[in-house]
């Protein structure tokens, strides 16, 4: 190949690599939109207190290894005297002696098994502490999607808006240059359109803020901005009462049932003390040789409880499980009142929002079509239309709010009653 064919060659190579790296790679596909359903679960596998919370529920039920473990049994060997094979000139008259000691003390009064009761209870407790913190986590990621969900919607009210009142804009200006209103006129409605783009941003910073929210929930590091939810905010018909409500959270919640296993607890700790204060003795047997005589011999040693018979334990716990008793009672009447609260505030919400989806969301729009159609012919002035837009837009972004309260209050209430109301 000559010089000049290696250098065409050359050039072209560096040429197609230019090419290639000019060339963009084929973006991504977004992401689908995510479900409620799905944002409960990622945030339930990823979150990092609920992980922290999971390991310490391994490390409270590792204590029940300990509580079941038995009393070691002690060796004990002694040596006197004795003369190793090879030593020369032995002193007569000294015989060698050795024993072998096996001891274990005994507990008395099933204490190993009140452990394990005790430790188990406060296992389940444990437990039962942790499903309440999934249910907190649940909770505030229902609420960010719900917040988020009714931010983005409410961005698409405002550039709805937006959108519109440009239309009026533009139509205003063709009747500023064909001379049918004046120049002080048109800037007074082009000044209006300020507000609807400062509506826009700040619904589109809403909408940031809420996604935000609710991939810290996550355990996100930091947001991404391409993150979409999908859902609907209109109310939906509930499938029980508020009886049934009730009957679900004591069944269910597991703050109630924790406080009922810490009773249970405290009973099984009650039971220990007076385990402990019953006598353990210690029992072992014991080889001895001396010269050429060999003895086996049995030891029985029982401490005298004379003082301490664990009087001071005995006193404690008793005021333990009365004290977990009136615990249970309180937190019952607490989840009754919750389930009741809960169930109040979503009755005022739903009425609410059935107020506006019956009524003035259909009348707003209404009015507000009549007076644009009357005003961009001339018929209506520019406060009459303005009005109307400011109207239309409040109880657009009032009814939406009306909604999304709604769906606040069915996730509290699924929240009180530890059920998932809606599935």
């Amino acid at each position: 190949m000559t010089p000049k064919a290696f250098y065409a060659l050359g050039v072209a190579l560096v040429s197609v690599a230019s090419l290639t790296a000019q060339t963009p790679s084929p973006a991504a596909p977004p992401a689908a939109p995510m479900t409620l359903q799905q944002a409960v679960a990622r945030a339930l596998a990823a979150n990092p207190n609920l992980q922290s919370a999971r390991e310490h529920v391994s490390a409270v039920e590792a204590n029940k290894l300990t509580a079941g473990l038995r009393q070691n049994p002690t060796l004990t060997l002694y040596g006197q005297g004795i003369s190793l094979p090879e030593t020369p000139n032995a002193p007569a008259g000294n015989p060698f002696f050795y024993s072998a000691n096996v001891s274990r003390l005994f507990e008395r009064g099933n204490k190993r098994q009140l452990r394990l009761d005790s430790a188990s209870a406060t296992a389940e407790s444990t437990q039962s502490l942790y499903r309440d913190q999934q249910r907190q986590l649940a909770l505030a990621v229902r609420d960010a999607f719900t917040n988020m969900l009714l931010a983005k919607e409410s961005l698409a009210v405002a550039e709805e808006n937006l959108a519109d009142y440009r239309k009026t804009v533009e139509l205003s200006r063709a009747r500023l240059d064909a001379g049918d209103i004046t120049r002080t006129d048109f800037e007074r409605i082009d000044l209006q359109q300020v507000q609807f783009e400062s509506d826009a941003d700040n619904a589109r910073l809403s909408l940031q803020q809420a996604s935000a929210q609710l991939q810290l929930l996550f355990g996100a590091d930091r947001p991404d901005p391409s993150l979409d939810v999908t859902g609907t905010l209109a109310p939906p018909p509930l499938p029980l009462t508020m009886t049934e409500a009730e009957e679900k959270a004591l069944q269910s919640r597991p703050d109630y049932l924790a406080t009922r296993q810490a009773l249970t607890a405290s009973e099984a700790d009650a039971k220990l003390a007076v385990a402990n204060g019953k006598t353990d003795p210690t029992l072992g047997a014991e080889y001895d040789r001396n010269g050429i005589d060999n003895s086996f011999g049995l030891s029985l040693a029982v401490p005298l409880r004379i003082f301490d018979r664990n009087q001071g334990e005995k006193e404690r716990t008793r005021f333990e499980v009365a004290s977990s008793r009136d615990a249970v009672t309180a937190a019952r009447n607490q989840v009754v009142s919750e389930v009741d609260q809960a169930w109040m505030t979503l009755d005022t919400s739903r009425r609410l929002a059935d107020r506006y989806n019956s009524h003035y969301l259909d009348e707003a729009s209404h009015v507000r079509d009549n007076l644009q159609f009357s005003y961009r012919n001339g018929n209506s002035t520019l406060l009459d239309y303005l009005s109307a837009l400011r109207d239309y837009r409040a109880i657009r972004v009032n009814g939406l709010t009306a909604n999304a309260q709604v769906w606040l209050a069915i996730h509290q209430l699924s929240f009180a009653t530890a059920t998932d109301i809606l599935p």
